[in-house]
């Protein structure tokens, strides 16, 4: 039986804007007993934000692993302290996470499958009939997760509360992308990501993870502008592609990001210009592989260089102290490690934690 100091379940009044409450006896210094996000049983019904796993993986090109992203930061974000330097204690705001999914993973299973000889050959070969099947099926698949999405997202924004995504690779949150760009006109997208995703259906699928921004670029066109911060692995099409959207693709280069600061730039300064080149409304994508490989050692295409720990945090806190109002959130391409290795899940659960504060503090609920 847990102790009566123990971490138990936050329970908050019905309201779909709820106020900022610590429920009698709950001690959020005590050891986690809850079987909730960060060890809290909040109520999706009643939580502030609300986040929806997606554990689905079915065209990461270099190694699988993703899909298990969910139930990974999920285990690991019980060991997640609750006071943040930065934001104090953003559990009060009421978090939350819907069960995870099991007919999006064993869909996965079965994309995986069928996406494995395309990944294997290098892209779907032309007059190929195995791969045509294939590709349609790994196609339909990924429409099926973007509608799963997108109806979650709905009855979250129809509550009034803040929708979140832990994914899963990276083409999970086209969906509730998609919402969020129909209820906020001109939403800017800040991506913290090393690859820019902007290739158009990677290895024939239309909906890669590596083509995520091609596709919500040219899918959306209610979304304004996509800043892309930490990019190092990049094609040559991805460039132009960038350098053709007059703006609306605004990329900063993890070695240009480096430049700055070696020419005398503090990394207050810099990200200062990242903050100005986002519209009023701000959407975050955190792909892990963002981060400096140690952070992500077994994420899915792991890239030297990239932006540390305590750099992204500062980030955040300054855009959400910005004036900039953020209202949504993903974080994809946390995958596990051997059994026992712990340290992706680790890594992401503090930044789930850190995208929540940001996002919470913007909105001026905490």
């Amino acid at each position: 039986m847990p102790t009566k100091n123990a971490r138990r379940a936050t329970r908050l009044k019905h309201n779909p804007l709820p106020a900022t409450i610590v429920p009698a006896g709950f001690d959020p210094d005590a050891a986690a007993t809850g079987d909730g996000l960060f060890g809290l049983d909040t109520s999706p019904a009643h939580a502030r934000v609300v986040v929806i796993p997606v554990p689905f993986d079915a065209t990461t090109s270099y190694r699988p692993g993703t899909a298990a992203g969910p139930e990974h930061v999920l285990q690991a974000s019980k060991q997640v302290d609750l006071q943040d330097i930065q934001f104090g204690p953003i559990w009060q705001a009421g978090i939350a996470m819907l069960p995870i999914p099991k007919a999006i993973a064993a869909l996965s299973k079965k994309a995986r499958a069928a996406a494995e000889p395309i990944i294997h050959a290098g892209g779907a070969e032309p007059g190929n009939a195995k791969h045509a099947k294939a590709l349609a099926a790994v196609n339909a698949a990924s429409e099926r997760v973007h509608a799963f999405v997108a109806g979650e997202t709905r009855r979250i924004l129809d509550r009034g509360a803040i929708p979140a995504l832990l994914g899963g690779d990276h083409a999970s949150p086209f969906g509730l992308i998609d919402e969020l760009s129909k209820r906020h006109p001109g939403l800017g997208i800040l991506q913290i990501d090393a690859h820019a995703d902007l290739r158009e259906a990677f290895e024939g699928f239309a909906w890669s993870h590596a083509s995520i921004f091609h596709n919500v670029m040219t899918r959306l066109p209610k979304v304004g502008k996509l800043v892309q911060v930490g990019i190092r692995d990049v094609g040559s099409r991805e460039v132009a592609f960038a350098e053709r959207s007059k703006g609306r693709v605004h990329t900063f280069y993890d070695q240009r990001l480096r430049d700055m600061q070696f020419g005398g730039a503090t990394w207050t300064a810099v990200c200062k210009r990242i903050i100005a080149a986002l519209p009023k409304t701000v959407y975050i994508s955190f792909d892990i592989d963002g981060l400096t490989s140690e952070h992500c050692p077994n994420t899915g295409t792991p890239v030297p260089g990239g932006i540390t720990f305590p750099e992204i945090s500062h980030l955040l806190e300054l855009l959400a102290h910005s004036g900039k109002r953020v209202v949504g959130f993903d974080l994809c391409e946390v995958a596990p490690g051997a059994k026992g290795d712990e340290w992706n899940g680790t890594v992401g659960a503090r930044v789930l934690y850190k995208l929540l504060g940001c996002t919470l503090r913007s909105q001026r609920v905490i």
